[in-house]
């Protein structure tokens, strides 16, 4: 195999797994693509062949719970026989060095995961995320008077839905918020489907070198902060807690940022809905729940592979075999949500795995929660006459992104 020929299956590792028509979406923006709906209608779990490869497709919402939540079902994308087989031991070793994989527990598997989770959850609480609500309060409050204060027309993705999470995960990590902006664009890059592979190895060293001084900072001077408890309170090395530090940021800001964007999209093209909401800012806590099984902006998919032989859905899966849990068909499967493709912000709350399930079941969900809950609430109370500022089939979509949503949503009110 030539460099080329390695350099082009190391692409692969970064790139969906799955055929376009199955991830894109196209038509409505808030709906999965059509030909991934039509699969699903057509059963739960799906054996298809893509590039030489065997994958299985999960869409149905209780085959795609025991997927994530079997043990024998491996997250070590790293270390996977598809990974193994793309790319060259050199390669391998380029991409992925030990330092590169410490902390990074999103793809690892017990014991070493349980490690881990177990260290964060005692800093991730339901309390602490909760006693943060004054902050994202005043968070939210700052840029919302910010974006009034300039007035109308908008870009609400780069005026607060992308502000709002990134300084609460400033706040919760103890980085300088001056620092916003150039973590913001490196993340950007990593998640560009366009990235190169020599242009993912650099700006993932950068972003190491910036959290790795971060470390070292509240090592010599812990706060109160999330990352200084990590430092006070565990065995963890450098390599480990800068790992850790680069996942919660780019996880932390990201996702949130998207969910805040796109809901508004979505609200703003359901005025009936959105009405509701007004009409009722009780619901709020309810309606967050129903957009993020909505829109499930993790459009590529979970993936897994497995250890051995496994039976799913009368589907049986052999060891090694690939397999990706589709979230946007999960959260429509209409066995678990009477009309499915419909957007109710009162529809009562239903299992939807936008935030995954089992042990890898996303930690920053709560925060994730409040941020919505408060952001959705004050951007709807102050901004009454809130409305895009153009047509809805000019807003840009991220389709060319590894997480969905919408570049920016002008908005005039």
């Amino acid at each position: 195999m030539t460099t080329a020929e390695r350099q082009r299956n190391a692409q692969e590792l970064t790139r969906p797994q799955l055929p376009a028509e199955l991830t894109k979406r196209g038509g409505c923006p808030f709906d999965p693509p059509g030909e991934l709906t039509e699969l699903s209608g057509h059963g739960r779990i799906h054996r298809i062949e893509h590039n030489g490869e065997v994958i299985w497709l999960v869409t149905g919402h209780d085959e795609a719970r025991a997927v994530l939540a079997d043990a024998r079902m491996s997250s070590d994308r790293i270390n996977s026989p598809r990974a193994r087989a793309l790319i060259s031991p050199e390669l391998h070793a380029e991409m992925f060095p030990p330092e590169r994989r410490a902390g990074s527990f999103i793809f690892m598997d017990a014991p070493e995961h349980t490690r881990y989770r177990r260290l964060l959850t005692g800093q991730f609480t339901v309390r602490r995320m909760r006693d943060l609500t004054p902050r994202v309060h005043e968070i939210v409050t700052a840029q919302l008077d910010a974006m009034i204060e300039k007035g109308p027309p908008s870009d609400l993705v780069q005026d607060f839905a992308l502000p709002v999470p990134s300084l609460v995960i400033c706040e919760l990590l103890g980085v300088d918020y001056g620092e916003r902006e150039e973590f913001q664009r490196r993340t950007s890059r990593l998640l560009s489907l366009d990235t190169t592979i020599d242009e993912q190895i650099k700006v993932s060293a950068d972003l190491r070198q910036f959290m790795q001084s971060l470390v070292r900072e509240k090592q010599r001077d812990p706060g109160d902060d999330l990352l200084s408890g990590l430092v006070r309170d565990t065995d963890l090395d450098t390599d480990e807690l800068t790992g850790i530090a680069n996942l919660l940021l780019i996880a932390g800001h990201e996702t949130t940022a998207n969910m805040l964007a796109l809901g508004t999209f979505a609200l703003l093209e359901h005025p009936e809905q959105l009405q509701k909401l007004r009409e009722h800012p009780e619901l709020t806590e309810n309606a967050v729940e129903e957009l993020l099984r909505y829109l499930s902006i993790i459009s590529m998919g979970v993936s897994r592979h497995a250890l051995e032989d496994v039976t799913i859905g009368g589907a049986t899966i052999r060891a090694g075999d690939t397999v990706v849990v589709s979230v946007p068909a999960v959260n429509r499967d209409e066995s678990q949500y009477p009309d499915p493709h419909e957007l109710q912000v009162d529809r009562p709350r239903g299992h939807h795995v936008a935030f995954g399930h089992g042990i890898h079941q996303c930690l920053g969900q709560q925060l994730a929660r409040v941020e919505m809950t408060v952001g959705f609430t004050e951007l709807l109370r102050r901004l009454p006459d809130l409305r895009l500022a153009v047509p809805a089939d000019e807003v840009p979509l991220r389709t060319d992104m590894a997480i969905y949503g919408v570049h920016a949503l002008p908005v005039t009110w």
